[in-house]
């Protein structure tokens, strides 16, 4: 098999990751800027379908509106020429000064009210070049003093900013949701909305929850330590994932941004098992930092890289699914079990069964083996391409 992928498989890339100049805290750019028409091009070249932005990643920031004009003139030539389609963009509310105690939960209130604008104005453009999901990763919004910022009140200003946002976008007629990308730190020592089930319960408190979902990253989940594909099971469960965003981590350090599969292999399987399995259908969007020790080349191998993992992952994964091995074993650790209900007959048919509690034997229950050693070791051959 050649991986070769095509815009069927919906893989989509950010003009800031493969536009990365390899910035970090402690050194400069290694690489030029590059422009979004050239990374367009590149990447319809490569078999992506999709691309995504920031506003300042397309307009720089405080351009004319003459200048913002011809560049999104030029980019939307891009697309049409090449057919790649924008199903997500989002704003940046955390690179200038301006947002350096946060956009949306900023003390200052003239920042709130700037910080609303600027998204406004960005969501006009998403939905004209036809964005179905608006991101908003809140990467500014928290603290490092537990004096400087009363939690109860940013988190009030937050929901806020998204029922506006909301109000805004019925009362336009588009056709856009919004995705909540959760966080634990970096920038900030501790941002609002750190995880997924965090985000979730936050969604439960807007007054249109419908519109809003998460848009979870690999990376950020795994930099607190969690286990990524449960938390997008869990997304999925309640019907929040519309988008996501996929890497590579090495546990809980700052945030890597590997190319996606460069990390933790094992949850990546997992995770592509779930996301082919489990009808979801949006974007399998690359959230990535080609390495600050590469040239061009090396950023579009990276990105090439993001996608031929992707399918590798989902050819072995479909391949584990089909073993007839796999299936036993998967019965043998009574999976099938889990997907039954507990108590179909209700809660008095349950206090009436003698065998549910009186007459359990719980020792013979205790000692039956779950087999599930057996059932990881296959997933583990079938990740190695150790079996037919």
């Amino acid at each position: 098999m050649t991986y070769q992928p095509t815009p069927e498989d919906k893989f989509s890339f950010g003009l800031w990751t493969v536009g990365w100049q390899g910035v970090d805290p402690f050194g400069v750019a290694t690489r030029p800027a590059l422009d979004p028409v050239e990374s367009v091009q590149k990447l319809a070249e490569l078999g992506a379908y999709g691309v995504t932005f920031h506003d300042d990643d397309l307009i720089p920031f405080g351009a004319s509106e003459a200048e913002r004009e011809s560049h999104i003139k030029r980019f939307r030539q891009a697309l049409d020429a090449t057919g790649i389609v924008v199903p997500m963009a989002t704003t940046n509310l955390f690179t200038h000064p301006v947002f350096k105690d946060g956009g949306f939960t900023a003390n200052d209130r003239d920042v709130r009210r700037f910080a609303l604008r600027k998204t406004i104005r960005n969501i006009d453009l998403a939905a004209e070049l036809g964005a179905k999901t608006y991101v908003a990763w809140g990467g500014r919004e928290g603290a490092e003093s537990g004096g400087a910022k009363d939690v109860r009140d940013a988190l009030d200003r937050m929901k806020e900013a998204f029922d506006l946002l909301g109000e805004y976008v019925v009362e336009q007629g588009y056709d856009l949701r919004f995705a909540i990308e959760p966080k634990p730190n970096e920038p900030r020592g501790d941002i609002l909305l750190p995880t997924i089930g965090h985000a979730l319960a936050f969604i439960e408190r807007l007054e249109r929850p419908e519109m809003y979902g998460v848009n979870p990253e690999v990376g950020h989940e795994q930099m607190a330590g969690l286990n990524f594909p449960h938390g997008i099971a869990q997304a999925m469960w309640a019907g929040k994932l519309f988008h996501l965003d996929l890497n590579g981590q090495h546990g809980t350090r700052y945030d890597q941004d590997l190319r996606f599969g460069a990390g933790d292999l094992r949850a990546a399987f997992w995770l592509v098992d779930l996301l082919e399995r489990g009808g979801y259908e949006g974007p399998r969007h690359f959230d990535f930092k080609p390495p600050r020790t590469e040239d061009f080349d090396g950023v579009w191998a990276s990105a090439a890289g993001c996608m031929r993992n992707y399918l590798i992952l989902k050819e072995r994964t479909a391949a584990f699914r089909a073993d007839p091995e796999v299936q036993e074993a998967l019965r043998a650790s009574r999976l099938d079990e889990l997907a039954q209900p507990t108590a179909a007959e209700g809660l008095a048919g349950l206090l009436a069964d003698k065998g549910a509690f009186e007459e359990f034997d719980v020792e013979a229950a205790a000692e039956r083996g779950m087999a599930f050693e057996r059932l990881d070791q296959l997933a583990m051959d079938h990740l190695l391409a150790a079996r037919d």
